[in-house]
């Protein structure tokens, strides 16, 4: 699988943006997909996660209720639309494809990752 991040770019503080992380192969919807970031100078973390089917998503305790992970099987894409955005938000973002059978935020449990997208809040 060959991921493709876009979307990100430069906002204000309380904007927002959506990116998107299109897949290739044929096999997209047997994977489940997460967004994790990374900061200068900090550790990658978990943002959210989406199961295969889309139905089940887990989101990090500082992005719930601002940020909607959602994917099109049809399209081969997993979508993360952040609304609120902070400063603290400022990060490259990064999609990632798992073959775990479960939605999961561990970063080791995937497979496959983009190449990353830039987002930068202003204040």
């Amino acid at each position: 699988v060959q991921l493709q991040a876009s979307g990100g770019g430069l906002v204000q503080a309380g904007g927002s943006l959506r990116l998107s992380c299109a897949a290739s192969g044929r096999t997209y919807r047997t994977y489940v997909m997460g967004w994790f970031r990374q900061a200068p100078g900090k550790e990658r973390e978990f943002v959210a996660s989406i199961s295969r089917s889309g139905g089940v998503n887990s989101y990090a305790d500082s992005v719930k209720g601002r940020f909607t992970i959602s994917r099109d099987n049809v399209k081969n894409t997993v979508y993360l639309q952040m609304n609120s955005l902070k400063p603290e938000d400022t990060a490259v973002y990064y999609c990632a494809a798992s073959s775990s059978t479960y939605s999961t935020g561990n970063y080791y449990e995937y497979d496959y990752w983009g190449q990353g997208t830039q987002v930068t809040v202003s204040s």
